[in-house]
Protein backbone atom coordinates (compact mmCIF):
# COMPACT_ATOMS: atom_id res chain seq x y z
CA UNK A 1 0.00 0.00 0.00
CA UNK A 2 1.18 3.21 -1.16
CA UNK A 3 1.99 5.33 2.69
CA UNK A 4 3.05 8.81 0.57
CA UNK A 5 0.04 11.24 0.54
CA UNK A 6 -0.74 13.66 -2.35
CA UNK A 7 0.50 16.48 -0.35
CA UNK A 8 3.74 14.79 0.47
CA UNK A 9 4.00 14.36 -3.07
CA UNK A 10 3.26 17.97 -4.15
CA UNK A 11 6.12 19.62 -1.58
CA UNK A 12 8.59 17.43 -2.64
CA UNK A 13 7.84 18.37 -6.69
CA UNK A 14 7.39 21.70 -5.81
CA UNK A 15 10.53 21.82 -3.18
CA UNK A 16 12.93 20.51 -6.01
CA UNK A 17 11.38 23.25 -8.49
CA UNK A 18 11.67 25.87 -6.25
CA UNK A 19 15.37 25.07 -5.55
CA UNK A 20 16.22 25.84 -9.32
CA UNK A 21 13.49 29.08 -9.54
CA UNK A 22 13.70 31.70 -6.68
CA UNK A 23 10.49 33.21 -7.59
CA UNK A 24 8.57 30.37 -6.49
CA UNK A 25 7.09 31.02 -3.23
CA UNK A 26 4.94 29.21 -1.06
CA UNK A 27 1.97 30.61 1.17
CA UNK A 28 0.30 28.77 4.09
CA UNK A 29 -2.33 30.24 6.71
CA UNK A 30 -1.33 27.70 9.65
CA UNK A 31 -1.67 24.70 7.74
CA UNK A 32 2.23 24.16 6.87
CA UNK A 33 1.69 20.92 8.82
CA UNK A 34 -1.70 20.01 7.07
CA UNK A 35 -0.18 20.64 3.94
CA UNK A 36 2.97 18.46 4.51
CA UNK A 37 4.94 21.68 3.44
CA UNK A 38 7.55 21.47 6.38
CA UNK A 39 10.49 20.39 4.24
CA UNK A 40 9.90 23.18 2.37
CA UNK A 41 10.08 26.04 4.60
CA UNK A 42 12.57 24.56 6.56
CA UNK A 43 15.03 24.27 2.87
CA UNK A 44 13.68 27.80 1.68
CA UNK A 45 12.45 30.23 4.52
CA UNK A 46 12.96 32.99 2.23
CA UNK A 47 10.81 31.65 -0.13
CA UNK A 48 7.64 30.90 2.30
CA UNK A 49 4.91 33.22 3.74
CA UNK A 50 2.72 32.40 6.88
CA UNK A 51 -0.92 34.40 7.17
CA UNK A 52 -1.88 32.81 9.81
CA UNK A 53 -5.76 31.83 9.18
CA UNK A 54 -6.63 34.42 6.82
CA UNK A 55 -8.01 33.12 3.60
CA UNK A 56 -9.26 35.80 1.92
CA UNK A 57 -5.62 37.64 3.13
CA UNK A 58 -3.70 34.73 1.88
CA UNK A 59 -5.55 34.89 -1.56
CA UNK A 60 -4.96 39.09 -1.99
CA UNK A 61 -1.45 38.57 -0.76
CA UNK A 62 -0.60 35.82 -3.46
CA UNK A 63 -2.13 37.63 -6.02
CA UNK A 64 0.37 40.97 -5.12
CA UNK A 65 2.79 38.84 -5.42
CA UNK A 66 2.11 37.42 -8.87
CA UNK A 67 1.68 41.16 -9.75
CA UNK A 68 5.67 41.47 -8.32
CA UNK A 69 6.51 38.48 -10.88
CA UNK A 70 6.75 35.79 -8.24
CA UNK A 71 4.83 32.45 -8.75
CA UNK A 72 2.95 31.82 -5.94
CA UNK A 73 1.58 28.82 -4.47
CA UNK A 74 -1.25 28.99 -1.91
CA UNK A 75 -1.81 25.84 0.36
CA UNK A 76 -5.20 25.70 2.45
CA UNK A 77 -8.01 23.41 3.51
CA UNK A 78 -10.06 23.08 0.54
CA UNK A 79 -13.23 23.98 2.81
CA UNK A 80 -12.06 27.13 3.70
CA UNK A 81 -10.26 28.43 0.76
CA UNK A 82 -13.00 27.54 -1.41
CA UNK A 83 -15.92 29.30 0.72
CA UNK A 84 -14.47 31.85 3.02
CA UNK A 85 -12.29 33.14 0.64
CA UNK A 86 -14.13 32.58 -2.90
CA UNK A 87 -14.65 36.69 -3.71
CA UNK A 88 -10.25 36.93 -3.58
CA UNK A 89 -10.29 33.98 -5.54
CA UNK A 90 -12.73 35.22 -8.09
CA UNK A 91 -11.39 38.52 -7.66
CA UNK A 92 -7.75 39.14 -7.14
CA UNK A 93 -6.62 35.49 -9.18
CA UNK A 94 -9.84 34.78 -11.78
CA UNK A 95 -10.62 38.18 -12.73
CA UNK A 96 -7.43 39.90 -12.71
CA UNK A 97 -5.65 37.26 -14.44
CA UNK A 98 -3.01 36.44 -11.75
CA UNK A 99 -0.68 33.82 -11.96
CA UNK A 100 -1.58 32.24 -8.42
CA UNK A 101 -1.68 28.34 -7.79
CA UNK A 102 -4.50 27.75 -4.94
CA UNK A 103 -3.94 24.34 -3.24
CA UNK A 104 -6.90 22.99 -1.28
CA UNK A 105 -5.67 20.33 0.80
CA UNK A 106 -7.82 17.40 2.97
CA UNK A 107 -10.23 17.75 0.04
CA UNK A 108 -13.60 16.31 -0.28
CA UNK A 109 -13.89 14.17 3.11
CA UNK A 110 -10.96 13.96 4.42
CA UNK A 111 -11.44 15.54 7.48
CA UNK A 112 -14.70 13.36 7.30
CA UNK A 113 -15.08 13.13 11.37
CA UNK A 114 -15.50 16.55 11.78
CA UNK A 115 -18.42 17.17 9.57
CA UNK A 116 -20.16 19.36 6.97
CA UNK A 117 -17.97 22.67 8.12
CA UNK A 118 -14.72 20.82 7.23
CA UNK A 119 -16.63 18.95 4.15
CA UNK A 120 -15.16 20.52 0.89
CA UNK A 121 -18.10 18.95 -1.58
CA UNK A 122 -18.96 21.82 -3.27
CA UNK A 123 -15.76 23.80 -3.70
CA UNK A 124 -15.71 22.12 -7.47
CA UNK A 125 -19.11 23.29 -8.01
CA UNK A 126 -18.07 26.96 -6.99
CA UNK A 127 -15.03 26.97 -8.88
CA UNK A 128 -15.96 25.68 -11.90
CA UNK A 129 -18.34 28.44 -12.66
CA UNK A 130 -15.53 31.00 -12.49
CA UNK A 131 -14.18 32.49 -15.70
CA UNK A 132 -10.64 31.68 -16.14
CA UNK A 133 -9.79 29.19 -13.47
CA UNK A 134 -8.40 26.00 -14.01
CA UNK A 135 -9.40 23.00 -11.95
CA UNK A 136 -7.43 19.49 -10.90
CA UNK A 137 -7.59 16.48 -9.23
CA UNK A 138 -4.77 14.32 -9.53
CA UNK A 139 -4.84 10.73 -8.77
CA UNK A 140 -2.18 9.95 -7.07
CA UNK A 141 0.95 10.67 -5.87
CA UNK A 142 3.29 9.73 -9.17
CA UNK A 143 0.62 12.14 -11.08
CA UNK A 144 0.27 14.70 -8.40
CA UNK A 145 4.37 15.17 -8.81
CA UNK A 146 4.11 15.55 -13.23
CA UNK A 147 0.84 18.14 -12.10
CA UNK A 148 3.25 20.26 -9.96
CA UNK A 149 6.18 19.89 -12.42
CA UNK A 150 3.32 21.14 -15.25
CA UNK A 151 2.15 23.72 -13.12
CA UNK A 152 4.62 25.49 -12.70
CA UNK A 153 5.21 26.13 -16.41
CA UNK A 154 1.68 27.00 -16.50
CA UNK A 155 0.65 30.74 -16.67
CA UNK A 156 -2.86 31.40 -14.72
CA UNK A 157 -4.82 30.88 -12.01
CA UNK A 158 -5.75 26.91 -10.96
CA UNK A 159 -7.79 25.48 -8.55
CA UNK A 160 -5.78 22.02 -6.91
CA UNK A 161 -8.22 19.86 -5.03
CA UNK A 162 -5.92 17.34 -3.25
CA UNK A 163 -6.79 14.32 -0.25
CA UNK A 164 -5.34 13.74 3.49
CA UNK A 165 -4.44 10.67 3.13
CA UNK A 166 -2.54 8.17 1.58
CA UNK A 167 -4.16 6.61 -2.06
CA UNK A 168 -3.48 3.43 -3.59
CA UNK A 169 -1.50 4.31 -6.84
CA UNK A 170 -3.38 4.42 -10.11
CA UNK A 171 -0.25 4.36 -11.84
CA UNK A 172 2.21 1.83 -11.40
CA UNK A 173 4.92 3.40 -11.40
CA UNK A 174 6.18 7.27 -12.37
CA UNK A 175 7.89 5.76 -15.89
CA UNK A 176 4.09 5.17 -16.34
CA UNK A 177 3.23 8.26 -16.71
CA UNK A 178 6.16 8.80 -20.14
CA UNK A 179 3.95 7.22 -22.00
CA UNK A 180 1.19 9.44 -21.04
CA UNK A 181 2.49 12.70 -19.75
CA UNK A 182 0.10 15.25 -17.88
CA UNK A 183 -1.39 17.47 -20.22
CA UNK A 184 -3.68 20.09 -18.36
CA UNK A 185 -7.05 19.75 -20.10
CA UNK A 186 -6.41 15.95 -21.67
CA UNK A 187 -7.94 13.36 -20.02
CA UNK A 188 -6.44 10.07 -19.16
CA UNK A 189 -7.48 6.91 -20.56
CA UNK A 190 -6.55 4.28 -17.70
CA UNK A 191 -8.20 1.66 -19.50
CA UNK A 192 -9.83 0.41 -22.80
CA UNK A 193 -13.34 -0.98 -22.93
CA UNK A 194 -16.17 -0.73 -25.01
CA UNK A 195 -19.31 -1.49 -22.98
CA UNK A 196 -19.59 1.38 -21.18
CA UNK A 197 -17.20 4.24 -19.66
CA UNK A 198 -16.06 4.92 -15.91
CA UNK A 199 -15.47 8.71 -15.00
CA UNK A 200 -13.28 10.25 -12.45
CA UNK A 201 -11.35 12.46 -10.76
CA UNK A 202 -9.15 12.67 -7.70
CA UNK A 203 -9.61 9.65 -5.01
CA UNK A 204 -12.30 8.18 -7.49
CA UNK A 205 -10.07 7.44 -10.39
CA UNK A 206 -9.31 4.18 -7.59
CA UNK A 207 -12.22 2.90 -7.25
CA UNK A 208 -13.35 3.06 -10.66
CA UNK A 209 -10.51 1.05 -11.53
CA UNK A 210 -11.04 -1.11 -8.49
CA UNK A 211 -14.63 -1.31 -10.34
CA UNK A 212 -13.27 -1.99 -14.15
CA UNK A 213 -11.67 -4.77 -13.06
CA UNK A 214 -14.65 -6.48 -11.53
CA UNK A 215 -16.71 -5.64 -14.75
CA UNK A 216 -14.04 -7.61 -16.14
CA UNK A 217 -14.33 -10.35 -14.70
CA UNK A 218 -18.74 -10.10 -14.79
CA UNK A 219 -17.40 -9.96 -18.79
CA UNK A 220 -18.05 -5.97 -19.20
CA UNK A 221 -14.89 -3.76 -21.46
CA UNK A 222 -14.98 -1.12 -19.34
CA UNK A 223 -13.35 2.18 -20.45
CA UNK A 224 -11.82 4.05 -17.54
CA UNK A 225 -10.81 7.88 -17.98
CA UNK A 226 -9.12 10.16 -15.54
CA UNK A 227 -10.88 13.38 -15.93
CA UNK A 228 -7.92 15.02 -13.85
CA UNK A 229 -8.93 18.73 -15.15
CA UNK A 230 -12.37 19.45 -14.93
CA UNK A 231 -11.81 23.06 -16.58
CA UNK A 232 -10.77 23.02 -19.12
CA UNK A 233 -12.89 20.00 -19.69
CA UNK A 234 -11.67 17.06 -22.16
CA UNK A 235 -14.87 17.68 -24.40
CA UNK A 236 -13.40 15.50 -27.03
CA UNK A 237 -12.66 12.35 -24.91
CA UNK A 238 -16.47 12.14 -23.20
CA UNK A 239 -18.03 12.57 -26.65
CA UNK A 240 -15.72 10.12 -28.02
CA UNK A 241 -16.50 7.52 -24.84
CA UNK A 242 -20.29 8.20 -25.36
CA UNK A 243 -19.95 7.38 -29.08
CA UNK A 244 -18.05 4.47 -28.93
CA UNK A 245 -19.22 2.99 -25.54
CA UNK A 246 -23.19 4.49 -25.31
CA UNK A 247 -22.77 4.36 -21.58
CA UNK A 248 -21.13 6.89 -18.98
CA UNK A 249 -21.04 7.06 -15.19
CA UNK A 250 -19.39 9.18 -13.33
CA UNK A 251 -17.59 8.93 -9.79
CA UNK A 252 -16.50 12.05 -7.54
CA UNK A 253 -15.97 12.85 -3.69
CA UNK A 254 -18.23 15.76 -4.37
CA UNK A 255 -22.08 16.59 -4.45
CA UNK A 256 -23.82 15.55 -7.36
CA UNK A 257 -24.69 18.71 -8.06
CA UNK A 258 -22.44 20.83 -10.18
CA UNK A 259 -19.14 18.58 -9.79
CA UNK A 260 -17.68 16.57 -12.61
CA UNK A 261 -20.94 14.41 -13.23
CA UNK A 262 -22.79 17.59 -14.22
CA UNK A 263 -19.46 18.69 -16.00
CA UNK A 264 -19.89 15.57 -17.97
CA UNK A 265 -23.26 15.42 -18.69
CA UNK A 266 -23.84 19.09 -20.14
CA UNK A 267 -21.23 17.63 -22.51
CA UNK A 268 -23.62 14.79 -23.13
CA UNK A 269 -26.66 16.22 -23.31
CA UNK A 270 -25.73 18.56 -25.84
CA UNK A 271 -22.88 16.51 -28.28
CA UNK A 272 -23.93 12.93 -27.87
CA UNK A 273 -27.10 12.01 -25.17
CA UNK A 274 -26.84 8.51 -23.95
CA UNK A 275 -27.35 6.94 -20.84
CA UNK A 276 -25.65 8.01 -17.95
CA UNK A 277 -25.38 7.88 -14.00
CA UNK A 278 -23.77 10.04 -11.30
CA UNK A 279 -22.38 8.56 -8.73
CA UNK A 280 -21.25 11.09 -5.64
CA UNK A 281 -22.87 12.84 -2.32
CA UNK A 282 -26.74 13.56 -2.47
CA UNK A 283 -27.99 16.67 -1.38
CA UNK A 284 -27.55 16.62 2.01
CA UNK A 285 -24.83 16.72 4.92
CA UNK A 286 -22.51 14.15 4.57
CA UNK A 287 -22.31 12.06 7.36
CA UNK A 288 -19.06 11.78 9.41
CA UNK A 289 -16.57 8.86 9.74
CA UNK A 290 -12.96 8.56 7.71
CA UNK A 291 -12.94 8.55 4.08
CA UNK A 292 -13.25 4.63 3.02
CA UNK A 293 -16.65 5.05 5.36
CA UNK A 294 -18.46 7.70 3.63
CA UNK A 295 -17.18 6.01 0.41
CA UNK A 296 -18.85 2.82 1.60
CA UNK A 297 -22.28 4.78 2.70
CA UNK A 298 -22.73 6.84 -0.16
CA UNK A 299 -21.46 3.72 -2.76
CA UNK A 300 -18.42 5.22 -3.51
CA UNK A 301 -16.80 1.73 -4.02
CA UNK A 302 -16.36 -0.74 -6.23
CA UNK A 303 -18.93 -3.43 -5.93
CA UNK A 304 -21.41 -0.62 -6.08
CA UNK A 305 -20.22 0.94 -9.14
CA UNK A 306 -20.61 -2.49 -10.82
CA UNK A 307 -24.08 -2.73 -9.62
CA UNK A 308 -24.92 0.72 -11.64
CA UNK A 309 -23.02 -0.47 -14.45
CA UNK A 310 -25.01 -4.28 -14.67
CA UNK A 311 -27.98 -2.08 -14.76
CA UNK A 312 -27.28 0.36 -17.38
CA UNK A 313 -25.97 -2.94 -19.60
CA UNK A 314 -29.61 -4.84 -18.72
CA UNK A 315 -27.84 -7.37 -16.94
CA UNK A 316 -29.11 -6.51 -13.22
Amino acid sequence: MNAIANRQALCEALLRQAREDRDIVLLASDSRGSASMAPFVKELPEQFVETGIAEQNIVGIAAGLAHSGKKPWVTSPACFLSMRAIEQVKVDVAYSATNVKLVGISGGVSYGALGMSHHSLQDIAVTRAIPGLAIILPADRHETRRMTEALTQYEGGVYVRIGRNPVADCYDAEADLDDQPFVIGKAVTMREGGDLTLIAAGETVRVALNAAKRLRAEGVGCRVLNMHTIKPLDTEAIVKAAEETGRIITLEEHSIHGGLGAAVAEVVVQHRPVPMHIIGIPDEPAITGNTSEVFEHYGISAAHVCGVALKLLGRE
